[in-house]
């Protein structure tokens, strides 16, 4: 505490000598120059307020809150929504010419063969859905769901697929789903950030942490990771020897300095960390308390599958309840794992792929049922996908034949699926061919599904831009339209 006392009064004296005024001036010359050539490279001290200030959006919303469910790596959705029995027929068969000219995969080379549908199919609920055995929980509630069954992508590499999912762009650098989420709407809770991630599965999705930054908008506006196992966050517990009246006295030295540094150079990125220094301290109290399940009822974690603790996938979906029953505005969740290519037993789409929805069928089944079951689910939005989707063939990488039943990269044909929060209850959008490989029927392209999400948040995604190097970016970048079908 002593030490920073003397460099707060250092700092202060600082400000007050020749040699530090003279420097001062010296380049606010330079930089006033400067600025009246790349002011646009820059934003008012308005697009920086902070985090947790409520804003109003374009429209009224139907989707106040939205949980996001990455499953990286991309389920077959011809094993689990895409119902196929014309490929069965197919099965063993030599793929068609069709399918091969003039396409690029991440691995097939030659003439795969083609590969049947590895589960079983019914059809569930009042809208008669189509789902695999592969997911017998999430049968219980089909009529709650909207699926999505010709969604497109232009990339099928696992990372630049994934960026241009969350952010509208294969390459670094552009804000994510959530932190545009946060960035328009801000944060009904001052004690918890708007944007929490929660990841599973043993790693970090392919593209790691861009896909949940916060790239040139304010970093106030980026995902926060938690744990689910010892601190939810880093470093949020005092350190031996610190108490909380310690902490607060560090913290409001170290933002004086900060308050006066932004003063002489004025960089909101200053008053960002002012503001994340601030939420810090706040969160070492709320945290650790919405992050604990110990007092949830037995019967809920017995819903969900979870033992506490485990940090796993079910844990996580609990999480999100209870996040967003606090006000979260996005809850992000990863779980890693899910690449079907037929190159082991943990990925393939016989046991691997099973194996996995045996993992998470359940918990997301329960988190509807639980947001259903405290009037939350109206308001909140739950999307469920991948960065693309998987072949009708059968892998084949560098020609070979894979031990077990696998399927490549797909970008022309997949499955998504959303409930709540402004979708229609028990419907399907969309329709692929016969075999499974383009969508020939109201085809849904990542940069619409944004569109349509932002829409359902209140906002218009052509008018909701933040300006920078020149123009005025959106998430949708340049293209995008609102699946008005899929709108309850």
């Amino acid at each position: 505490m002593e030490k920073l006392l003397k460099e707060l009064q250092h700092a202060d004296l600082q400000r007050q000598t020749r040699r530090h005024f003279l420097q001062s001036v010296g380049f606010g010359l330079g930089a006033m120059g400067l600025g009246s050539l790349m002011g646009s490279c820059g934003s008012s001290s308005t697009d920086h307020a902070p985090a947790e200030a409520t804003r109003i959006p374009q429209f009224a919303p139907k989707a106040k809150r939205v949980i996001y469910i990455h499953m990286a790596g991309a389920p077959s959705q011809l094993e689990l929504f895409d119902y196929k029995p014309e490929l069965v027929k197919y099965h063993g068969k030599d793929c068609p010419a069709e399918f091969l000219e003039g396409k690029k995969f991440a691995f097939i080379q030659g003439v795969p063969k083609m590969l049947g549908p590895q589960s079983k199919f019914q059809q569930y609920g009042q809208s008669g859905a189509w789902m695999s055995d592969y997911m017998p929980y999430l049968q219980t509630v089909a009529d709650e769901i909207t699926f999505i069954k010709s969604m497109h992508t232009d990339q099928f590499n696992h990372a630049p697929a994934q960026l241009l999912m969350h952010t509208g762009s294969a390459r670094l650098g552009r804000p994510s789903l959530g932190a545009w989420a946060v960035y328009g709407l801000g944060s009904e809770n001052r004690n918890l950030p708007g944007f929490i991630v929660l990841a599973s599965g043993g790693q970090q999705p392919d593209a790691g942490k861009s896909v949940y930054g916060s790239g040139f908008l304010p970093s106030v506006y980026q995902g926060v990771q938690c744990r689910t196992g010892g601190d939810p966050v880093l470093y949020v517990s005092d350190p031996n020897g610190m108490n909380r009246n310690m902490r607060k006295q560090t913290i409001e030295a170290i933002n004086e300095i900060n308050r006066q540094t932004y003063e002489d150079v004025q960089d909101p990125e200053i008053l960002t960390r002012i503001s994340q220094y601030e939420m810090a301290f706040r969160m070492q109290m709320s945290v650790p308390e919405v992050m604990d399940v110990s007092k949830e009822p037995q019967f809920i974690l017995d819903m969900y599958g979870v033992k506490p603790g485990d940090g796993s996938f079910a844990m996580n979906c609990l999480l999100a309840r209870k996040l967003v029953e606090n006000d979260v505005r996005f809850v992000q969740l990863f779980d890693w794992g899910w690449d079907g290519h037929g190159t082991s037993k943990d990925h393939n789409v016989e046991g691997g792929l099973r194996r996995k929805c045996t993992e998470s069928d359940k918990p997301i089944a329960a988190l509807i049922q639980d947001l259903k079951m405290r009037g939350l689910l109206e308001e909140t939005l739950i999307v469920w996908g991948a960065e693309f989707g998987r072949t009708p063939m059968q892998e084949n990488r560098n020609g070979l034949v894979m031990p077990f039943f696998g399927r490549d990269h797909h970008l022309e044909a997949f499955t998504m699926w959303m409930a709540g929060g402004g979708v229609k209850q028990g419907f399907s959008h969309g329709e692929t061919d016969e075999l499974g490989y383009y969508g020939v029927k109201d085809r849904v392209h990542v940069h619409d599904l944004q569109a349509t999400i932002l829409h359902l948040m209140g906002f218009d995604h052509e008018k909701f831009t933040f300006p920078f190097q020149g123009r005025n970016f959106r998430l949708t970048d340049t293209a995008g339209k609102v699946v008005k079908q899929v709108l309850a």
